[in-house]
């Protein structure tokens, strides 16, 4: 079981502060297991068994708990007098109306609450509205390829980046003793339990706060899913998903396109990403790109053996741009394009990504976009080949496997 250092970190910082922590993820990406770690670090910190009440909503025994009185009335009488009591409800969007017993529990005094959930919706809604301001989100993703190096105990870095990009870093399939069709077979789990599971769990709520109609299509669901899954790092629309869709004799209105893609945005399975104009400072509406969150559950969307290592390595790289807690955009600098403008503090980075240097093409193709923009922030190429590493008039080449190693100072 590989530490979440990362994650860990941020409770650690918003241990005892008034605001309720949210962790949130697709499923299977380890939110369980870093709350199991918490607990173990609070009780090495001197809380003991008795302040640290933890509850999983999938566990057959707390179903009696799904309602939210009830659950209220049993943490309410499990209490620590005098004392704080950290609670943990794994899994809360399971429980109908949870918002109103966290709530009640959050403007009690000696209380420390940590919840988890596998949808956003469970952040919009009623919850939205009721902690507005009093809740923060720690948004966990699957291994990043640094975590998954730890759990693997021999290969050179090179050799584990290509089982990484394959397999994907859900924690399980990183640790276990595996072949491919026991890969497959787990992820095929993953992927069937959001699509049916998670989703139907947010189509009750959806329903019930807004009215809005339900996704109950799930053939389609799929065809979407895999049609995005195919256009990784590729500029979409819903017109152009529901053009696709209707070519191959299905009729279908963007309206409904856009529904769909929110469930699966929802669900944690795609991120949106938005055009920034670098020049102008400013975002555009226009042609977003989406990126998946784990390259296993892409190869098993689109089922075939070898498919763009540019964009693949493109999805690895947004992803840990994710994680090392930059906010991420598309850059367009005048026709040209940034793959990646990455801010945080107010700050902003640079980064195109690209599989090979070695063409002067290509070269040429990946650099002067990053010469055009004029002010002083760092720009990075990441690139898998090390023949073209180097500093080329303040920018740097570097390779990718070696950034993803790192850890940011």
């Amino acid at each position: 079981m590989v530490e979440r250092t990362e994650y860990l970190n941020m409770l650690k910082l918003w241990r005892d502060e008034q605001v309720i922590k949210v962790v949130t993820g697709i499923r299977r990406s380890g939110k369980s297991t870093l709350l199991k770690q918490f607990q173990n670090y609070l009780q090495s910190t001197g809380v003991s068994q008795q302040q640290i009440l933890s509850l999983n909503f999938e566990e057959l025994e707390n179903e009696t708990l799904l309602d939210y009185k009830e659950l209220y009335r049993y943490l309410l009488s499990r209490l620590c007098a005098g004392k704080t009591t950290y609670i943990f409800l794994d899994e809360i969007q399971r429980v109908p109306s949870f918002e109103k017993a966290v709530d009640s529990l959050y403007v009690k005094e000696n209380i420390d609450l940590y919840i988890t959930g596998s949808n956003a919706y469970m952040l919009s809604g009623e919850l939205a509205t009721q902690l507005s301001g009093r809740y923060v989100e720690i948004s966990i993703l699957p291994l990043s390829f640094r975590e998954y190096c730890r759990l693997q105990a021999q290969g050179s870095a090179e050799t584990l980046f290509s089982d990484f990009l394959r397999d994907g870093g859900f924690p399980y399939i990183a640790g276990m003793n595996r072949s491919q069709e026991k890969v497959d077979m787990y992820l095929e789990g993953i992927y069937n339990t959001i699509i049916v599971k998670d989703i139907e769990e947010r189509q009750r709520r959806r329903t019930e706060d807004s009215g809005k109609r339900k996704v109950t299509d799930i053939a389609l669901l799929r065809s979407i899913a895999n049609f995005l899954a195919g256009s990784v790092g590729s500029p979409i629309s819903v017109k152009s998903i529901a053009d696709f869709i209707t070519s191959t004799g299905r009729k279908v209105s963007q309206n409904t396109v856009a529904d769909y893609i929110d469930v699966l945005q929802e669900a944690y399975v795609f991120y949106p990403v938005e055009r920034f104009d670098v020049i102008g400072k400013q975002l555009m509406k226009m042609n977003r790109k989406i990126y998946i969150v784990d390259l296993g559950i892409r190869r098993h969307l689109l089922a075939r053996r070898d498919y763009d290592l540019g964009f693949s390595l493109e999805n690895v790289v947004y992803l840990e741009l994710l994680r090392r807690g930059y906010k991420v955009n598309i850059g367009k600098v005048g026709k040209a394009e940034v793959d990646f403008v990455a801010k945080k503090a107010d700050k902003y980075s640079y980064f195109q990504v690209t599989a090979s240097m070695l063409d002067p093409n290509t070269f040429k193709r990946e650099i002067t976009p990053l010469k055009s923009i004029r002010d002083n922030y760092p720009k990075t190429i990441l690139t898998l080949d090390k023949m073209t590493l180097g500093n080329y008039d303040g920018i740097e080449v570097i390779n990718a496997v070696d950034w993803l190693l790192e850890t940011e100072s």
